[in-house]
């Protein structure tokens, strides 16, 4: 597995570069903004997963996020930053991050965070999914349904965008879970399903598309 790190604080790149090294990865490092996304935009195929700081010269963490997930690129992203609110981490995870990290932290929380990230499928999703009478954007977190606009939340967004890349699939629950929560999650907690169910309750249209329940197994998202 090949990392890519963008990260302006030299002593933190190296010592993250190193560690990886030592854990059998591979990994680069660069320590702006720009040279990052240029790198991300020419070698993205190259990278299995991006650390990507927010706070970062010429060109801050989330725009560069922004950027690639607008372009189609789906490199899993694990963002670092030392802010700890809840409006950046909704604004770290609305850029497109799958996953996001605090300074000061554990490389062994670290190493974690890549392994979990590393089990996701890796997907390069079309700039329009549609499936039935659905149609979702992800690079505007838009979705509709016969044309109208569904208000959902940034997880049931996430949700159906996952269940619209494998229509007609049986997904189980392992599966979401990897998908869309980080390792911290319980898998006993009903938070999932409770998510799944307003979700299924938004697809208002009983003639169109659905989300099944497959008993004892997982969902299915019927077109």
């Amino acid at each position: 597995m090949r990392i890519l790190i963008i990260e302006d604080n030299q002593k933190l790149a190296d010592s993250l570069t190193r560690g990886l090294l030592q854990e059998g990865y591979a990994a680069d490092y660069l320590t702006n903004g720009e040279d990052g996304e240029r790198r991300m935009l020419m070698s993205h195929r190259d990278y299995d997963i991006l650390i990507l700081d927010i706070n970062l010269p010429r060109k801050n963490g989330l725009e560069i996020c922004r950027s690639l997930r607008e372009q189609g690129i789906m490199t899993p992203i694990l963002m670092l930053t030392s802010r700890d609110t809840t409006n950046d981490k909704i604004a770290g995870l609305d850029s497109g991050a799958d996953d996001y990290l605090v300074k000061p932290f554990s490389f062994d929380e670290l190493l974690s965070r890549i392994r979990a990230l590393s089990r996701r499928p890796r997907v390069t999703l079309a700039p329009t999914l549609e499936v039935g009478d659905l149609t979702l954007n992800p690079s505007t977190q838009e979705a509709f349904q016969d044309s109208k606009k569904l208000n959902l939340t940034l997880t049931e967004f996430r949700l159906l965008e996952f269940f619209m890349t494998k229509p007609g699939q049986v997904i189980n629950r392992q599966q979401i879970i990897d998908h869309l929560w980080d390792f911290q999650f319980n898998p006993l907690s009903r938070v999932m399903d409770v998510h799944i169910n307003n979700l299924r309750n938004k697809l208002k249209n009983k003639h169109g598309a659905t989300i099944e329940t497959i008993r004892s197994i997982g969902y299915r998202l019927r077109p």
